[in-house]
């Protein structure tokens, strides 16, 4: 397995960006957002990043341990930084970028379950089931 790690180096170096914006704020609140909206929206962006990476990361591990071609791997690994770079934009560092936060949600929800249905397909077939 070559190709997600090399992704999920990329996006931990982003993941470190957003912490560090919820940290660069944190002198503001004591605890939670603590009803300031721009603590409120870099700690969305954070979180929700939090959520969903390492999900589709895993499923992309899978997929690349069970062979699908590389060149899969490399596109799912690109719409998920692009997917992510835009919704952490739109929440972390803008306060009404709609394209990035819709685009980025859209692209990674497509992800997810383009992923989830690979993954499921997989396992069936290794199952014989398929």
């Amino acid at each position: 397995m070559t190709i997600t790690p090399a992704y999920a180096g990329l996006l931990a170096i982003l993941f470190f960006v957003l912490s560090m914006r919820v940290v660069a704020l944190r002198s503001r609140v004591r605890l939670g957002d603590g009803g300031d909206p721009l603590v409120l929206r870099r700690m969305r962006g954070h979180a929700n990043f939090a959520e969903y990476v390492p999900f589709i990361l895993l499923m992309m591990a899978f997929l690349e341990m069970s062979h699908y071609s590389a060149y899969l791997i490399h596109g799912l690994g690109l719409v998920l930084v692009v997917a992510r770079l835009l919704h952490g934009y739109a929440l972390s560092f803008t306060e009404k970028f709609t394209f990035g936060r819709f685009w980025g949600t859209f692209l990674t929800f497509g992800l997810l379950n383009v992923c989830g249905v690979l993954c499921l397909y997989q396992g069936l077939r290794a199952s014989a089931i398929l």
